[in-house]
């Protein structure tokens, strides 16, 4: 059967470009100007905006009360290389007509697995045969992949953690099999999320032998990459639970002190997703700084929650005063390691028109592009670097310095603070901080 051709789908759009703020073409960015130098670089290098394949052209709006509403041409397809190649086809279309430089996929989205190892392995080789062609008609590049280790129910308790091996060893072929893939289509990148790795009841779980397991498969496939040519870099994707009800990868200090334990934290960076930092309790912000501050910010899956709703809702990003937030502390941390901006998102159930995925990431890429500009202008026009400057000076200098260099006892500590006397009361002036944002804005 032939495929179905990209132009039957979104044939009506045409490339997007960048009009300027002035503009009232909904198909063109107003902020995102890929050639525009911002803090040395241009916003293309800043960003390296990509598409998740699964949220854009698995996601069919199904949710637990209804069904599909995303009715893809591709569908007609009885052969799954068939179905494959025709949903390829669009996908390439899509990047190429919004001028995405890179994409991002689990191996289940790419092509339809079945119970079969090898059959799974031969379909996935079919289809990045496919990929590498349109990557070098198109230019357009992988970010990461992935492999899906949580949808299938031998993963019901887990991939790597699971306490049963033979799910431990299916959940290993799957990730040689995409990390092939991965460094068959160049990838900048490889992503580990366990989305079950995790446990639902303590009643039943060995969480010490859990995560040492998972350590030794993430060391087993990382030295597996390494041998087999994959020069990129490693990632994890924190998330706190859902489906589970609490993951080994809860937030990103989590993560960073299980990597660290377990002699991980010199290969692998974070893949921060921002509906995951507000499922933890956090914020974007406070994961960036948490990432920075331990020299793994690597990746961003760029997404929104929705505050009265308990779940990962996986809207695409809009909110500017927390975009703002978040660039300044990318532009601070001097950006992303090895990583991008992959749109972690998906149009909304209602949202049925082929036109609606162009709206959505438009307007993503030019909210971060909007706080990537304002971020900057903050940072080199305004007072914000001098204030968080001047209120830590007490530690640059005299004794403050002298504990930061670790001179000082507890009972020189005590000596001071009778010497000193009872100290200043000083404002952290935060509403003056966050009126600067707006004020940028």
């Amino acid at each position: 059967m032939t495929p179905v051709q990209p132009d039957s789908i979104f044939s009506s759009i045409p490339a997007i470009r960048f009009e300027g703020v002035e503009s009232d073409n909904p198909f063109s960015f107003r902020y995102y100007d890929p050639s525009r130098i911002v803090a040395g670089k241009t916003m293309a290098e800043h960003f390296r905006f990509a598409c998740a394949y699964w949220h854009s052209f698995n996601g069919n709006g199904s949710d637990p009360f209804g069904g599909p509403t995303h009715i893809f041409p591709w569908d007609r397809y009885t052969d799954p290389l068939d179905r494959a190649r025709a949903k390829m086809d669009a996908a390439f279309d899509f990047m190429t007509r919004l001028g995405l430089g890179y994409y991002c996929f689990h191996d289940v989205d790419v092509v339809d697995y079945t119970d079969d190892v090898a059959d799974n392995e031969r379909r996935l080789q079919a289809m990045v045969a496919y990929a590498k062609q349109k990557q070098v008609e198109t230019g357009i590049m992988l970010l990461w992949g992935t492999a899906n280790l949580f949808s299938h129910r031998r993963y019901m308790n887990g991939a790597a953690t699971n306490p049963d091996f033979k799910v431990l060893a299916h959940g290993a072929a799957q990730v040689k099999a995409a990390l092939d893939a991965t460094i068959e289509l160049g990838g900048a990148g490889y992503v580990f999320w366990g989305g079950r790795e995790g446990y639902m009841s303590l009643l039943n779980t060995n969480m010490s032998l859990e995560k040492e397991n998972l350590a030794r498969f993430l060391h087993t496939a990382k030295d597996y990459g390494r041998r087999n040519g994959f020069t990129g870099t490693f990632f994890i994707e924190p998330k706190p639970g859902e489906p589970s009800k609490h993951q080994y990868d809860f937030d990103v200090e989590t993560v960073v002190g299980f990597l660290r334990q377990y002699d991980l934290l010199g290969d692998f960076k974070i893949n921060i997703e921002v509906n995951h930092a507000t499922l933890a309790g956090h914020t974007f912000t406070h994961e960036l700084q948490a990432a920075a501050d331990a020299g793994v910010l690597g990746s961003v899956d760029a997404n929104r929650g929705d505050y009265q709703n308990g779940w990962d809702t996986d809207q695409f990003p809009n909110n500017l005063n927390e975009l703002t937030e978040a660039m300044l502390i990318f532009l601070e941390a001097g950006g992303l390691q090895g990583g991008g901006v992959n749109f972690d998102a998906k149009i909304r159930r209602n949202s049925t028109d082929p036109a609606d995925l162009f709206y959505a990431h438009i307007g993503g890429m030019d909210a971060f592009a909007r706080a990537l500009i304002t971020a900057d202008k903050i940072l080199q026009k305004s007072e914000y670097k001098k204030f968080r400057a001047d209120r830590y000076a007490s530690y640059e200098g005299g004794a403050g310095k002298d504990f930061r260099n670790g001179k000082l006892t507890l009972e020189d500590l005590r000596d001071l603070a009778i010497s000193g006397g009872e100290p200043e009361v000083k404002s952290g002036r935060q509403e003056w901080l966050e009126n600067i944002i707006n004020r940028y804005l």
